[in-house]
């Protein structure tokens, strides 16, 4: 392996560039400048200036997410490492690919309290999956090119580097990628054959299947969605994916059952409930999956397929736990599926579908119309309508309108559906749009947004002008912080403490004020035009839909109870005090 020595700084785009990196979401800062003044020297790489830290790791993970890519952010120390430790841990809890070059003081300063000083590496260490700080130029090399290989390898996640700016400054010896591994992080990729072989007889042997799978199988590539799809259509099992998971399976698939869990659908939720054997593929059976535990899908045999051992029987004792990346695990199974020549009974199979088409009847994501308020769903039903022919990205903030957006919004393939699934982050959707669209410049990238989530970092609708990105920020307004309106109105009395929007902007005017198109919809009538219209611009738009403030969010499993305890429509009022239903 052939070494050559440049400064630090040149190290890192070397190494940046080496790794196949295209573009960089940061913001500068003295601790950082050495790296931007090499950036300014080069065409390999481009750089998105972005508004805000935050936003820049968001960014970074529209981009990875929507192209199973690296995402790589460069900020500066102190506050700008720190403003990045929201969307660190959102990757972190949602298995993103991300590298953070953060700068650093220089060495001899570290520890004294320096302007722009903070203790990189201890703040982020819970919340990354792995973090260094490169005291020496002489491992920047190596460690570059091994924090690439921790965040993509295993379950995927952010790593940091933190970088003290004599360490950019200094000349070393940079070496290329070939064969950096960790010294001690050798995830396990492919699974244990004898474990394959129970898990083919445990699936001939149910009455009542169901396959349960997450967000695992968007990061094992594309090939693994496809696995999934003919392994389902082949046995014809009942499937049910995570909030992070859709798109593995078609929604348009007869054996998709829709999004389980608390604002999953009620077959989804009574499958899981009632089956005998489970099959978990890159999931991590969260408690917006299982609802109270000790009710959680009493009687099945549960199989739990994971890269990440940690997380199996970690929430969940399962009776079958196998370690391995959920598309190796895939394409193993269904060579020995067919190998055994035997299919699962199928009169109890049919029954088991009758079952299940009888919670289907239920039609829990009906909702009612009227000609004079825009229903929320009505929004995403016909955004969807109107859009599905183009195959677009979707990102959401969080609130109610996330979860109607899952709902109601169906996907055909993965990679296509970007939200923030484990830590719920307000302010996401509008920073992963600029980035999905940077990855797929010539795509239709949609946001799908709650008049309050998108002001958490409204600021970057200067970065999608600025580099004409034609993002479509689509605001479900209904003028509350709905969601938590939602459970004050079912848990708390009706008391709206602090969840209404006393003061908000005019959408249309601070549209046009950052330089994009703004348009509003006040009536079911004007709603297919208003859509229409954002779609022919060109460039960034804010579309501000408003939409009935009283509607909620149903079927919803309060927090607390079981998983087959939902609350429908029709039950709004079924619950006490405690969150424990009624009906």
């Amino acid at each position: 392996m052939s070494t050559i020595s440049m400064s630090g700084a040149q190290i890192i785009i070397k190494s940046l560039v080496d790794q196949g990196v295209d573009v960089v979401f940061g913001y500068p800062g003295g601790a950082v400048l050495p790296i931007y003044d090499e950036l300014f020297k080069q065409n390999k790489i481009r750089h998105v200036l972005v508004r805000h830290e935050q936003g820049a790791v968001h960014a970074a993970e529209g981009y990875a997410r929507s192209t199973g890519k690296v995402g790589v952010v460069l900020v500066t120390s102190g506050p700008g490492a720190t403003n990045a430790v929201t969307g660190l841990t959102d990757a972190l809890m949602d298995s993103i690919p991300i590298v953070c070059l953060t700068g650093q003081v220089p060495t001899h300063l570290i520890g004294n309290d320096a302007f722009q000083e903070c203790d990189t590496t201890g703040i982020t260490r819970p919340c990354t999956k792995h973090n260094y700080l490169v005291k020496s130029v002489n491992d920047l090399s190596k460690t570059m090119h091994e924090a690439f290989y921790v965040s993509r390898s295993g379950r995927p996640g952010p790593v940091v580097i933190d970088i003290p700016k004599d360490v950019q400054f200094a000349a070393g010896p940079y070496s290329g990628p070939e064969n950096v591994q960790h010294k001690t992080y050798r995830p396990k990729v492919k699974p244990d054959r004898e474990k394959v072989e129970r898990t083919v007889d445990l699936l001939l042997s149910a009455k009542r299947p169901v396959i349960y799978a997450g967000g695992g199988i968007i990061n094992a590539g594309p090939a693994a969605s496809t696995l999934l799809t003919e392994f389902v259509r082949m046995t014809n099992f009942p499937t049910t994916l995570t909030l992070m998971g859709l798109g593995a399976l078609p929604a348009s698939s007869p054996q998709f059952l829709g999004m389980l869990g608390m604002h999953g659908t009620y077959e989804a939720n009574w499958t899981m409930h009632d089956c005998d054997v489970m099959l978990c593929l890159g999931a991590r059976f969260d408690d917006r999956i299982t609802g109270r535990l000790d009710a959680f899908s009493p009687n099945s045999k549960k199989i739990h397929v994971d890269i990440d051992a940690s997380s199996i029987n970690k929430n969940v004792q399962v009776d079958l736990g196998i370690v391995g990346d959920v598309g190796h695990f895939l394409e193993d199974m269904i060579k020995v599926y067919k190998s055994r020549q035997r299919q699962p009974d199928q009169d109890a199979l049919a029954a088991w579908w009758r079952k299940i088409d009888e919670w289907r009847s239920i039609k829990c994501l009906d909702f009612t119309t009227n000609d004079e308020q825009i229903k929320p769903q009505q929004a995403i039903r016909r955004l969807f309508e109107m859009t599905k022919d183009r195959d677009p990205y979707i990102t959401t903030e969080v609130g109610q309108h996330q979860m109607w957006a899952a709902q109601h919004f169906n996907f055909y393939g993965p990679n296509k559906w970007m939200t923030s699934g484990g830590l719920g982050t307000m302010g996401y959707g509008l920073p992963a749009a600029v980035g999905a669209q940077i990855a797929h410049p010539d795509d239709l990238v949609i946001d799908i947004a709650g008049e309050a989530s998108i002001l958490m970092n409204i600021q970057e609708m200067s970065t999608a002008v600025q580099y004409r990105l034609p993002v479509k920020v689509f605001i479900l307004n209904n003028k509350y912080m709905g969601m938590v309106r939602q459970w004050q109105e079912l848990l708390h009395g009706g008391r709206y403490s602090e969840s209404y929007s006393e003061a908000l902007p005019d959408f249309v005017k601070l549209a046009d004020a950052y330089g994009g198109k703004g348009l509003r919809a006040t009536k079911p009538s004007e709603l297919d035009a208003t859509i229409q219209e954002m779609l022919d611009y060109p460039g960034p738009v804010i579309a501000d839909i408003a939409v009935d403030a009283a509607e909620n969010c149903f079927p919803m499993i309060p927090s607390g109870a079981a998983h087959n305890d939902m609350l429908l429509a029709a039950d709004a009022n079924a619950i006490d005090d405690k969150g424990k239903v009624l009906v």
